[in-house]
């Protein structure tokens, strides 16, 4: 980890308490960063905090709804306070509802893009003017979707959620760049994480099948790329979407048989 190395550098991941943001929170731990972990659930926070603790970093569990401009607004400060010098800050809120676009509710549309793109605004404002006002860099990373991507049949709100999130993460580049702020995304396909595991068993969303690589992402495959866009290894990039999908969007979609 030597090339990847983060040593004493403050983080906070939104949605750490499990899935993709344990992994990354962890992942950025073994890096040598101290990372501060945000969660709903402040005995998941608290847990994934004592995971870090044990790899010999420095961390906390806190709990904040960050749907809530307030939320964000004290989620960043506690994380400012408890690393003395925060550096990095990964949102990995998220998740999907089900519904074709004719049967869709009013509520359910609003719904997906309060849990989807509305916090990144929040999060990402706070944090960079946190930045700004401490005349520090900081480093911006969020968790998309292929679903905004393409057309996201039978998921529509979730998708068009996303799509806004690609589209933030350009604008907020462009935008935060003089002051030294990067800001760029992970755009996962399908990755193995409890919830989805959960709702794979109860039938309410779709099992895919295995990847072109053969299996389905995990995790760490997701915690592994934010750990590169938000080290010095990508210090060139920003704005950017990357990737993470096993080869799913490479797929030619016509059948020349």
């Amino acid at each position: 980890m030597s090339i990847l190395d983060l040593s004493g550098r403050g983080a906070l991941v939104v949605g750490g308490g499990q899935g993709m943001g344990r992994a990354t929170a962890l992942l950025l731990a073994q890096a040598g960063a101290n990372p501060v972990v945000v969660d709903l659930d402040q005995d998941r926070a608290e847990g994934v905090a004592a995971e870090i603790e044990a790899l010999g970093r420095k961390s906390v569990g806190l709990s904040f709804d960050v749907t809530k401009p307030e939320g964000a607004n004290e989620a960043i400060a506690e994380a400012e306070r408890a690393t003395s010098q925060l550096d990095i800050v990964v949102n990995i809120v998220g998740g999907a509802s089900w519904s074709p676009l004719l049967s869709v509710d009013d509520e359910t549309w609003e719904r997906d893009f309060d849990v989807n793109l509305r916090h990144h605004l929040y999060v990402g404002r706070a944090a960079a003017r946190n930045w700004v006002a401490n005349e520090r860099p900081g480093v911006l990373c969020v968790v998309a979707s292929i679903s905004g991507m393409f057309g996201a049949a039978r998921h529509g709100a979730y998708g068009a959620a996303k799509a806004g999130v690609l589209s933030f993460v350009k604008t907020a580049a462009e935008e935060w760049w003089p002051h030294g702020i990067r800001v760029n995304a992970v755009v996962p396909g399908t990755v193995r994480t409890p919830r989805m595991e959960a709702e794979w068993a109860a039938g309410s969303t779709p099992r895919p099948a295995a990847d072109l690589l053969g299996t389905i992402a995990e995790p760490e495959d997701i915690g592994g790329a934010i750990s590169f866009l938000v080290s010095d290894l990508a210090r060139k990039v920003t704005g950017q979407a990357l990737v993470v999908d096993g080869g799913w969007t490479t797929r030619f979609p016509y059948s020349l048989t």
